[in-house]
């Protein structure tokens, strides 16, 4: 059986920097936020609003197709050389399409460049996520415990990667 999302064409996506005075980055980001409203109760949602994304040591890129913002990723510092990947969001029409591959690849060549040793991640234990906890596992991250501030919640899944060992 082929999965019909991953026989979707990538559209021609350009990566930059996010640009917070862009209101429909504002826009996007609340609606990561809208999505994950439904998935979990409060104390086990942990997306970062935009605020939180300007903080020091936080990194956001956008993912841009045809001038509109397709996707976003971050990278937020927790410890030296140990940073959390926060924000990935695609757009719901084109999930599937390789956008989250893209941006997932831009993030960490970002920070293996900068000598970052680990990335790690926070998502949904739900089936909602199960795409994402996919993709990060294509990519090599692995089952972790909580890390950085969080707990064991049966509504999170904790991945891991090693940068150095790629």
């Amino acid at each position: 059986m082929t999965d019909v999302r991953s026989a979707r064409p990538a559209p021609d996506v350009r990566i930059e920097r996010a640009d917070f005075a862009d209101p429909a980055l504002l826009a996007f980001l609340q609606a990561h936020l809208d999505d994950m409203a439904p998935t979990a109760p409060p104390e086990s949602q942990h997306a970062l609003d935009a605020a939180e994304l300007q903080r020091p040591g936080a990194r956001l890129w956008v993912a841009r197709a045809e001038g509109a913002i397709v996707g976003t990723v971050a990278l937020a510092a927790l410890a030296p050389g140990h940073e959390e990947l926060k924000s990935m969001r695609t757009d719901p029409a084109l999930r599937g399409a390789g956008v989250g591959g893209r941006m997932l690849r831009h993030a960490l060549e970002d920070a293996a460049a900068r000598g970052v040793g680990r990335v790690s991640l926070e998502t949904g234990a739900q089936d909602f996520f199960a795409p994402a906890r996919a993709l990060y596992a294509k990519h090599g991250f692995v089952a972790c415990p909580p890390f950085g501030d969080y707990w064991d919640d049966p509504n999170s899944a904790f991945m891991t990667l090693d940068l150095a060992a790629r």
